[in-house]
């Protein structure tokens, strides 16, 4: 196991505190804020934790209300909404200086039977013999401004090998879809909890990118502000995130600052295994009246 993939199994193993109350550490990725993706996660792994064995997460939503401290711990409120015969729903709060940063609702359903379909994965190459987007990444390292240099070419717990990459620094403007393959640096054990957790910590990394690349946009740029406003995850069948996994997403839109994304997540037999909907934040700094130069 890679020691990033360790670290991040570390910080998905939170410290109760006591009944419904737990609290996360936090890694700097080097963005100066916490890494929106690490709440997410810590999010559901709170939720999971106060839920009885046998149910799994199918679906969560939640928004980002304040950008997280990487210097403060975080911790996590947890509403034990409702215990059903088949479903559970929970509310989380995570809290840090007193105030709210994030919220989330979750729900875990008991295993049952019932009318099966899924859409078709797209056609794409599969992962072997595509290059990582590190290493795409690492070669324009000098194309990148150097204060964020090291937040882009350090190694992550997820590989990923993008489909048809766009230019990392200066894109060309193009349809706004984007397939990447990825998978966890080692192998994690059989808890689904721990799987769906990583798997969500995943989900939003770079999912806002669809909704750039119209406009020839890159996360780099140093006029560009994006931050992810709220993200929904569902759930549709088992899977492992330390396998192959294809995120497809897309952006049917973007408007007024904000940009709308989606993407389906499917294991390399075609299985489609989850969805995700997010909408982000997508300002240009200095191209708007008031906007800070």
């Amino acid at each position: 196991m890679s020691e990033q993939l360790s670290t991040l199994l570390e910080l998905l193993d939170l410290e109760k505190i006591e009944q419904n109350i737990f609290r996360g550490q936090n890694r700097d990725i080097g963005s100066g804020r916490v890494f929106g993706g690490q709440v997410l996660a810590q999010a559901l792994v709170s939720a999971g934790r106060t839920v009885e064995e046998g149910r799994i997460a199918h679906s969560l939503h939640g928004y980002f209300i304040l950008p997280g401290d990487v210097d403060a711990p975080i911790i996590y409120l947890v509403d034990r909404l409702r215990d059903g015969k088949s479903f559970t729903t929970r509310r989380v709060v995570a809290i840090q200086h007193g105030r709210p940063i994030f919220n989330m609702s979750a729900s875990f359903q008991i295993a049952e039977e019932g009318p099966e379909h899924q859409i078709r994965m797209p056609e794409v190459p599969g992962p072997e013999g595509l290059p990582r987007e590190l290493d795409l990444i690492r070669a324009v390292a000098d194309r990148i401004p150097e204060r964020v240099r090291d937040l882009y070419t350090q190694e992550r717990p997820i590989e990923f090998r993008p489909v048809d990459p766009p230019d990392p620094v200066a894109p060309e403007p193009r349809e706004p879809t984007k397939h990447v393959w990825l998978r966890a640096r080692g192998t994690l054990p059989d808890e689904m909890l721990q799987h769906q957790s990583v798997l969500a910590y995943t989900s939003d990394y770079g999912l806002l990118g669809a909704a750039l690349l119209p406009h020839g946009l890159a996360f780099q740029m140093p006029h560009l502000q994006a931050a992810t406003l709220d993200h929904a995850l569902w759930f549709h069948r088992p899977f492992r995130v330390d396998e192959w996994l294809l995120y497809s997403t897309d952006s049917p839109s973007a408007a007024g600052a904000r940009g709308f994304t989606r993407g389906s997540i499917f294991a390399q037999d075609g299985t489609h295994v989850a969805s995700v909907v997010q909408e982000g934040l997508i300002r240009l700094r200095g191209k708007r009246p008031g906007a800070e130069p």
